[in-house]
């Protein structure tokens, strides 16, 4: 054998090693499940320093204007507190919260409710929406808010609406971190800037609905259909839960960076679960 043939093989073994040394995998170990009483929820956000789960409620039809829905609380353990926490809403979706106000993503308005007393404070109306869906609060307190059925991502800043991107096939879950925007749109998982330049990441194999950033770069990213994925900065896609067959949804999640728990919602499924996130290498 040639010294360079050796030297050719001796390089691509130490890449291979330096591969398999480096790669990371995960995996999902479940640690429990509420009973079915939720009703339809589709979004979860956490307060975690108060032990509590905020929990949308559709309660019904995802498009009908009929005041069955609300937000529920659930503790970190699974135990319902409130199923009536707020009430009186329609088909509320995605939730966020900036300081004491939790916003909840309705229909064609974006609700208000304080979120000491789970009251509705205020409604903002968004003229040309039809079916608002996820939502999330920058640092400075604005409000971006997708509508799937008109492919438009809307901003809201102090009260005040205007329409930040159009054209976003399947636009859904949102997520604002710093200056940026990250964007499932169908299959396609984006980022903008603060200007509204995007850039794409990577393509699902299937539509994306929630999004959470573990921490290092990389994101926890759920499809409807029954579907987790971990996916790394630089868009590299694992299948952490795939539940399709058994027709259990997985809606907008949760996640707590420090435990490294999800909390997921079931939709049509009634269920809130919770799964530890693991990583080996």
């Amino acid at each position: 054998m040639s010294s360079v043939l050796k030297y050719i093989m001796m390089v691509t073994l130490t890449i291979i090693t330096a591969h398999h040394a480096f790669a990371q995998t995960h995996q999902l170990e479940k640690l429990w499940e509420t009973d079915t009483v939720v009703r339809v929820p589709e979004s979860v956000l956490p307060d975690f320093k108060k032990g509590i789960l905020y929990v949308s409620e559709i309660d019904g039809n995802p498009n009908a204007v009929d005041g069955k829905g609300g937000v529920a609380k659930i503790g970190l353990d699974g135990k319902v507190i409130n199923l009536d926490f707020t009430t009186g809403l329609n088909a509320p979706k995605g939730l966020g919260r900036f300081d004491n106000e939790l916003y909840a993503a309705d229909l064609s308005e974006v609700v208000v409710i304080d979120i000491n007393t789970g009251k509705v404070k205020n409604k903002i109306a968004i003229d040309s929406a039809k079916a608002l869906n996820d939502i999330t609060v920058d640092d400075k307190g604005i409000v971006y808010v997708s509508d799937s059925k008109t492919k438009k991502i809307h901003r809201i800043e102090k009260g005040k609406v205007s329409t930040f991107l159009t054209n976003i096939g399947g636009v859904n879950g949102l997520k604002a971190i710093g200056p940026d925007l990250y964007i499932l749109g169908g299959q396609k998982f984006i980022k903008s800037d603060s200007k509204g330049n995007l850039t794409p990441i990577t393509t699902l194999s299937c539509g994306g609905d929630g999004l959470e950033p573990v921490g290092n770069g990389d994101f926890l990213i759920t499809c409807w259909s029954g579907h987790i994925f971990y996916v790394t900065a630089d868009g590299k896609i694992e299948t952490l839960l795939d539940i399709q067959e058994k027709k259990v949804n997985t809606a907008d999640l949760a996640y707590d960076p420090l435990k490294h728990i999800l909390y997921v919602p079931t939709f049509w499924g009634k269920k809130v679960m919770a799964y530890k996130l693991i990583t080996t290498k």
